[in-house]
C-alpha cells in the first residue's frame, strides 16, 4: 500500500526485454533503496514493483507481460525518469490516499495550461474508468496522489504546485505521453457493494 507521495525521482537504468511476457527492469534511487530488501515493494510511475536485488543504489525488479500490456512500463527505455515510492508503513500519516499500485487504465497527456506558477493538467480518461472519477476525488496519476479539478465523459484535469512539477515525472510530460491511473479503490468497493444489494 502506497500514499501517492512521490518520494524521488529515479532513473531506469538496465532495461531487460524477457520475450514479450516479461522484462527485468533496474532503477537508480538512493534513497528508494536505502532501506530496501528483497521482497519489499517499490511504486515505479504508480506500479507496485517487487524487489528481487538492490546494490549500491539501483534496484531491480521483474515486470510480468500482464503488468507491461495494462501500464505504460512497457513504454520505458533506459535514462527514463520515474516517480518513486515505497510501501507506507503502518502508523505513518497518510499525506495523499490510499494507493494500491495496481494500474485501472493508461491515459494520456491532453494538454497543459500555464496558470502562473501552477499548470492545470488534461489527460484523457478511458471509459471503463470514468465512473470512478468525480470532481474533487482524489486519482492517482503515474503514482501521485491528485486532487481532480474537473471530470467529463472522455478526460479529467487536475493542478499541479510547483513541487508537484519540480519533484515528479508530470513535470516533463509532453503531450501525447502516456501515464498510469489507479482510481480511487473506496469507489470501487461502494460500487461491488451496492450492487451485490440491488441483485
Amino acid at each position: 500500500m502506497f500514499t501517492g507521495i512521490v518520494e524521488e525521482l529515479g532513473e531506469v537504468t538496465s532495461l531487460i526485454d524477457g520475450g514479450g511476457d516479461s522484462a527485468v527492469i533496474a532503477v537508480r534511487g538512493p534513497l528508494v533503496t536505502s532501506d530496501a530488501r528483497h521482497g519489499d515493494s517499490i511504486s515505479v510511475n504508480g506500479v507496485c514493483l517487487t524487489v528481487i536485488d538492490n546494490e549500491n543504489g539501483v534496484f531491480t525488479a521483474d515486470v510480468m507481460g500482464e503488468t507491461l500490456r495494462r501500464s505504460s512500463l512497457g513504454a520505458l527505455k533506459v535514462g527514463s525518469q520515474v516517480n518513486l515510492e515505497r510501501a507506507s508503513l503502518a502508523g505513518s500519516r497518510l499525506g495523499g490516499h490510499l494507493v494500491q499500485g495496481h494500474v485501472d487504465g493508461v491515459g494520456r497527456l491532453e494538454s497543459r495550461e500555464p496558470a502562473g506558477e501552477w499548470e492545470v493538467l488534461r489527460f484523457s480518461l478511458p471509459a471503463e474508468n470514468q465512473k470512478y472519477v468525480v470532481e474533487k476525488g482524489s486519482i492517482t496519476v503515474d503514482g501521485v496522489s491528485l486532487t481532480v479539478m474537473a471530470v467529463d465523459d472522455e478526460s479529467f484535469s487536475v493542478g499541479l504546485i510547483p513541487t508537484t512539477l519540480k519533484m515528479t515525472v508530470l513535470g516533463s510530460k509532453a503531450v501525447g505521453d502516456p501515464v498510469n491511473l489507479e482510481v480511487d479503490v473506496i469507489a470501487k468497493y461502494v460500487e461491488k457493494m451496492l450492487g451485490a444489494r440491488n441483485v
